[in-house]
C-alpha cells in the first residue's frame, strides 16, 4: 500500500511539474507576443507622426530630428551636406535633391552641428550681376575639406508621395553613424510640377483644307 501510494505521489508530483513547465511556456509566449505588439504600435506611431508629412519643409525637419536623437551625433566634428540624389542613380540629381540638401544645412546648422560649406572658392568673384562666393567649379574650390561626417541622401518618386532616406557617414571609416527616413505625402496625381518635368501639351497639327 505504502509504495502504491508513494508511485501516485511520484506520478502526481510529475504531472504537476509538466503542467507548470508547460504554463510557464504559455506564459513566456504570451509576454513575447505583446512585447511585438507594444514594437508595433511604437513603429506605427511613428510612422503616422515622424516619418510622413504632407510638406517638404515639415519632412526635412523630419530627418534632421531623427538624425540628432543618435548619441553618436553629440560631437563637435565637422559636418559636410551633400545634395539629394535619385534612389536609381546616385550620379543624377535634380533641384528637388538640391534643395532638400540646403535646407539640411540649415536645420542641423541651428540644431548646434558643426555644419562646413566645401563648397567656398579661394577669393570672391565679383560681376556686375553681383558677387559670388560658393561655387560647384571644382577647379575654384579648396582640393581638400577636413575629414568630416558626411550627410548623403536619396529620394524615390512614388505614387502621391516621395520617399527621403538619410545617413551620416564616417569619412574615414565609411560607418553609419545615424539615419533617418521621411515620407513627403503631397497627393498629387503627378509630381511633375515639383521635378519641373511635365511633358508639353499635345499639339494639334494645323493644315490648309485640300
Amino acid at each position: 500500500m505504502l509504495k502504491l501510494l508513494r508511485n501516485s505521489s511520484l506520478a502526481l508530483i510529475a504531472t504537476l511539474t509538466l503542467l507548470n513547465a508547460s504554463t510557464d511556456e504559455v506564459t513566456k509566449a504570451n509576454d513575447k507576443v505583446q512585447l511585438t505588439k507594444e514594437h508595433m504600435k511604437i513603429a506605427e506611431d511613428m510612422q503616422q507622426n515622424v516619418t510622413t508629412q504632407n510638406s517638404l519643409e515639415a519632412s526635412i525637419t523630419s530627418l534632421a530630428t531623427q538624425m540628432m536623437q543618435n548619441q553618436k551625433m553629440q560631437t563637435s566634428k565637422s559636418v559636410l551636406i551633400t545634395s539629394f540624389v535619385r534612389l536609381d542613380n546616385f550620379k543624377k540629381t535634380t533641384e528637388f535633391g538640391r534643395v532638400v540638401g540646403e535646407s539640411l544645412i540649415n536645420e542641423l546648422s541651428n540644431r548646434g552641428f558643426n555644419v562646413i560649406e566645401f563648397r567656398g572658392q579661394m577669393a570672391v568673384s565679383v560681376n556686375e550681376h553681383g558677387e559670388y562666393f560658393i561655387t560647384r567649379n571644382v577647379s575654384k574650390m579648396n582640393e581638400r575639406v577636413v575629414n568630416s561626417f558626411v550627410v548623403v541622401g536619396t529620394y524615390s518618386r512614388q505614387f502621391g508621395k516621395i520617399m527621403l532616406n538619410a545617413r551620416v557617414m564616417d569619412n574615414a571609416t565609411g560607418q553609419i553613424v545615424t539615419s533617418a527616413r521621411a515620407t513627403y505625402e503631397h497627393g498629387l496625381r503627378n509630381d511633375c510640377v515639383i521635378f519641373k518635368d511635365c511633358q508639353p501639351p499635345r499639339t494639334i497639327k494645323i493644315i490648309p483644307e485640300q
